[in-house]
């Protein structure tokens, strides 16, 4: 049997790509990683990436979502609310973007996912720091050298 070993991306409908790309940079500072005509455009994260595809046709997510890491949560909880979005003013952070399309936003210190080295100075970051409940997970699974 093949081993899952990771997420590619994830593509999400958009009824504009232009729109979704304008709406999404006014939250995230991201890289666009490239286009495919008019109705795909790619947000690069590195050694993955999000779709947004042209043509929404289902109605608005509410327990389906997907989750995007980040550097820093409170940061985007700030830049969400000041775009209009409706958040929790602390705690967990979920947001419904402007197309219903249903996003968990994590901070990369809480979670055991991480980025090596080499994708982070490929990305333009520095090094990013884990809390103890994610050093542990990490540990735990014998994935700390």
């Amino acid at each position: 049997m093949a081993r899952l070993v990771g997420i590619n991306h994830v593509a999400l409908e958009v009824d504009d790509v232009e729109e979704a790309l304008a709406w999404y940079g006014r939250v995230f500072d991201f890289e666009l990683r490239g286009r495919a005509g008019g109705r795909m455009a790619f947000i690069d994260m590195g050694d993955q990436f999000i779709a947004l595809a042209a043509g929404r046709t289902q109605p608005p997510d509410e327990a389906r979502h997907f989750g995007l890491v980040v550097d820093d949560k409170e940061e985007a909880r700030a830049a969400l609310r000041e775009a209009g979005v409706e958040v929790q003013a602390s705690g967990p952070l979920d947001f419904v973007d402007a197309w219903g399309n249903h996003v968990q936003v994590v901070d990369y210190r809480e979670v055991q996912f991480t980025k090596t080295a080499e994708v982070l100075r490929g990305m333009g970051s520095g090094p990013l720091e884990k809390g103890d409940r994610a050093l542990a997970e990490l540990r735990d699974k014998g994935l700390l050298g």
